[in-house]
């Protein structure tokens, strides 16, 4: 199964979808003649709609609006409501306002323009394309793709893979798919038909048991391969779509757990109809509000898919690629573009043109937040513009400043991350324990956000300055925990230790920020030494 973003009550699989936190972001201004998507600097001028073409002044800045929370009622009057309105549950406007939101009936927008909290920055140079997500003005998460990923950035392909090998004391197979470094299959990931072996009993059966050398098998990728590993694989096959997941072969069911009880037990119904037999299917947090006609045609644009891809795996007779996932930049539009989002810049055309035609089709009442950001009429490049570069430079370092004056060390081997927090200039103003929780506090927002920014995965242990107080550690654990639940990517973290220790884990789904945009040292080969060469 590939990593979703919705959480469902399915069996197995969840597809859980980050869920934006609310309120709407500050604004930095433009000194352009006209305001575009996320300009979010003070003082830029806004020029509302008018049936004229004479500009408006410029208005004072007002403060964000909250996109997160339903519409403020109207005032009920003869003219501004009608007894059906006036009558209906606050459930059932709440309901329709949401549909209403999607077909592009209702746009929210502050002064002439739309108003998120995210915004997306995509920049391409070269063969690269570089992915910034602004929550605000905060860079919070940052990807990079290379033309040649072809090999390393394989999350979410399908390919037709022959066994090489099976290791019954790995409880793996080592598969082919087609590229220079074999895959790994573990025993959890296979799926297959119990009558298929000996005995029947199917969780009783070995790898062994299931496969063997030479066998030809449709499988997904699920993690990209990362140093000397190879990608993962499974056998258990998810499509995703905009409101649903399509499960091929499979008897899964499931709805987000993220939408209220009403919207699940009308999905719930819809479900029943629109499933296609044989399959399973998932419906997202995306399909609140979607009609049964918006989830019947994007089931059955899925299913015809899979039909393609196993008509493709049954007539081909060699590894290699069967189903190609979006450009990660469609991809992340498929799973997060939402009301939550202020627009989405792009500054190349050809890229501009792709994503804004993929989401006229899922999303037509989207299409206009997605914007070419022309380079050649801008004073300043797209990333320069929001202050992305800045960012992005200071991710990498070693060390980083909190608000108050501490700081973070961020040291990565290959076992583990481990993050020292310091109180470095913070002096703080009543006494050593309070200096310190306050701190600590700080720092824990800052780990979190660092760990998202990095794309940081595997063991973290962090080291925060020793509390006396035992409600002081257990805050502290506590505010690491909730800026943690911002990130999509799932995490364990434990209390903190006697010694001001904190182990936690992140999903590793991708090698992080800085092994992307760098290489190893051909002089210290990472080590971040070189001996004397007089050395004997």
């Amino acid at each position: 199964m590939t990593e979703h973003d919705d959480t469902t009550d399915a069996p197995a699989g969840g597809i859980p979808e980050p869920e934006a936190p609310p309120g709407g972001a500050p604004r930095i201004g433009d000194t352009r003649p006209a305001p575009r998507i996320g300009d979010t600097r003070p003082g830029a001028p806004v020029t509302e709609r008018t049936s004229g073409d004479a500009p408006q002044a410029p208005r004072a800045p007002q403060p964000p609006r909250d996109t997160s929370r339903a519409p403020t009622p109207v005032v009920a009057t003869a003219t501004s409501q009608s007894p059906a309105q006036a009558t209906q549950e606050p459930g059932e406007q709440k309901s329709s306002s949401r549909r209403r939101r999607r077909r592009g009936g209702s746009k929210e927008r502050a002064k002439g323009r739309t108003v998120g909290r995210y915004l997306m920055c995509v920049h391409v140079e070269g063969t690269t394309t570089h992915i910034a997500m602004l929550e605000g003005r905060s860079l919070v998460e940052h990807y990079v793709v290379r033309e040649t990923d072809e090999t390393t950035q394989i999350d979410g392909n399908l390919y037709l893979g022959r066994v090489q090998n099976v290791l019954p004391g790995m409880e793996a197979a080592f598969v082919d798919i087609g590229i220079p470094k074999n895959a790994v299959l573990y025993r959890g990931d296979i799926h297959f038909d119990a009558d298929d072996i000996e005995g029947g009993i199917a969780q009783a059966a070995r790898i062994e048991d299931v496969l063997r050398p030479g066998q030809l098998i449709v499988c997904q990728v699920t993690k990209n391969p990362i140093g000397a590993k190879g990608a993962r694989l499974t056998q258990e096959v998810s499509l995703p779509g905009r409101f649903a997941v399509l499960v091929p072969n499979s008897s899964t069911i499931g709805i987000s757990k993220r939408l209220g009880d009403n919207e699940r037990k009308r999905l719930r119904k819809i479900l029943d109809e629109v499933r296609p037999e044989g399959h399973g299917l998932i419906v997202r947090t995306a399909a609140e509000g979607a009609t049964a006609e918006d989830l019947k045609r994007d089931v059955a644009e899925l299913a015809q898919r899979w039909a393609s891809i196993d008509a493709e795996a049954k007539k081909s007779g060699r590894p290699g690629l069967l189903y190609r996932e979006l450009d990660l930049a469609v991809r992340m539009l498929r799973e997060e573009l939402n009301g939550d989002y202020r627009g989405v810049l792009i500054d190349d055309p050809v890229l501009f043109e792709q994503v804004r035609s993929y989401v006229s089709q899922v999303s037509p009442e989207m299409v206009e937040r997605v914007e070419l950001y022309d380079t050649t009429t801008e004073s300043l490049p797209l990333f320069e513009r929001y202050f992305v570069h800045e960012q992005l430079h200071k991710a990498l370092d070693r060390k980083v400043w909190l608000p108050s004056g501490g700081s973070l060390i961020i040291e990565r081997t290959e076992a583990l991350t481990v993050i020292d927090v310091n109180t470095g200039k913070n002096v703080g103003k009543t006494n050593l324990e309070e200096t310190v929780f306050k701190n600590n506090l700080e720092a824990a927002e800052e780990v979190a956000h660092q760990l998202r920014l990095r794309d940081i995965g595997g063991i973290i242990v962090i080291d925060f300055i020793d509390m006396e107080s035992k409600g002081h550690r257990e805050a502290v654990a506590a505010q690491l925990r909730q800026a943690l639940s911002r990130d999509k990517t799932r995490t364990q973290v434990f209390d903190i230790s006697e010694l001001g220790l904190v182990e936690m884990t992140r999903k590793r789904i991708s090698e992080g920020l800085i092994e992307s945009v760098s290489k190893q040292c051909e002089h210290c080969q990472g080590r971040g030494i070189v001996f004397d060469p007089a050395l004997p």
